[in-house]
């Protein structure tokens, strides 16, 4: 089993490494097609490869035209099957972060609960991609108020870094009689507000932590991004007469996630690749936002 995921992690990077010259191919192959849409003369550096790169146009399909990232490799399969998650803590966990790991269980469907104890992280993942999870969830805390969510995307990444911030959990709500029981069904998402590339990057990797719901389900779980501050918010909506009179019900838990790192590997690979980090200085500008325009 090991031997297989080291071939399997090899040839994914492998895979990775021949984008850059996927990609320059493609910039060449979309000069030539405008140039020839527009009448205007072929590139100067691209006309002794013309002859080549119009053969090639010529032999594109639809699966082939735009070329495939590793992004596309990571949740290739994610349509074929239901997300299957595992939700751990640091160790020694406190009693207030058991009891929002418990809540963030009943979240995300199809997710189960593991005592760390004395299990390093390297053993984790793997047991885990021997049984097929699709996402691993770590929770972390400071003197008992969670303040990290690392969300670990298997076989070979990525991985996400969140700070955790104002985290409520369900029976800190104040209008307790509006909670009533946490249901099952799977939710409707809303991805508000992900407007540049790395905010696309960021939805990509939390919405494939929910299952495709079906269309009469009144759960709705909604990530908004404000100032670079993913808002987290639980409801279910009751329909009361007429299509206007809609009664929305906050059912908990709520928080807010700041991203400060993607790796482009799992989370027990201190080696993976870094494929953005904040830095220091990206704070000195107020105004500056990396989510959205």
């Amino acid at each position: 089993m090991l031997r297989r995921n080291i071939r399997l992690r090899r040839e994914y990077l492998y895979r990775k490494s021949l984008e850059g010259k996927e990609r320059l191919l493609y910039e060449k192959k979309r000069k030539i097609r405008e140039a020839l849409q527009e009448g205007k003369p072929i590139p100067t550096e691209l006309r002794n490869e013309e002859a080549a790169l119009r053969r090639e146009i010529d032999l594109e399909d639809e699966n082939t035209a735009v070329p495939r990232t590793h992004i596309d490799d990571e949740y290739a399969y994610a349509a074929e099957k239901d997300p299957k998650i595992l939700l751990t803590t640091s160790r020694d966990p406190s009693a207030p972060l058991q009891q929002f790991v418990k809540e963030l269980s009943f979240v995300f469907p199809n997710a189960q609960r593991m005592n760390r104890g004395g299990q390093v992280i390297s053993e984790i993942i793997e047991s885990c991609r021997a049984h097929d999870y699709t996402d691993v969830v770590l929770v972390h805390e400071h003197r008992g108020v969670p303040d990290g969510l690392i969300v670990c995307h298997l076989p070979f990444g990525p991985t996400a870094y969140f700070g955790l911030l104002n985290v409520v959990t369900r029976h800190e709500i104040k209008d307790k009689k509006a909670i009533g029981t946490m249901p099952e069904a799977y939710p409707h998402l809303i991805l508000d507000n992900f407007s540049t590339k790395l905010g696309d990057r960021t939805a990509n990797i939390l919405k494939h932590l929910f299952p495709v719901p079906k269309p009469d389900t009144k759960r709705i779980v909604t990530f908004s991004n404000q100032s670079d501050y993913i808002s987290f918010r639980h409801h279910i909506y009751e329909k009361h007469g007429g299509p206007k009179s809609i009664e929305l019900k906050e059912i908990g838990p709520r928080f807010e996630l700041r991203l400060y790192q993607i790796k482009l590997g799992t989370v027990d690979q201190a080696e993976a690749q870094i494929e953005w980090v904040i830095r220091p200085y990206m704070n000195t500008t107020k105004k500056r936002k990396f989510l959205s325009n």
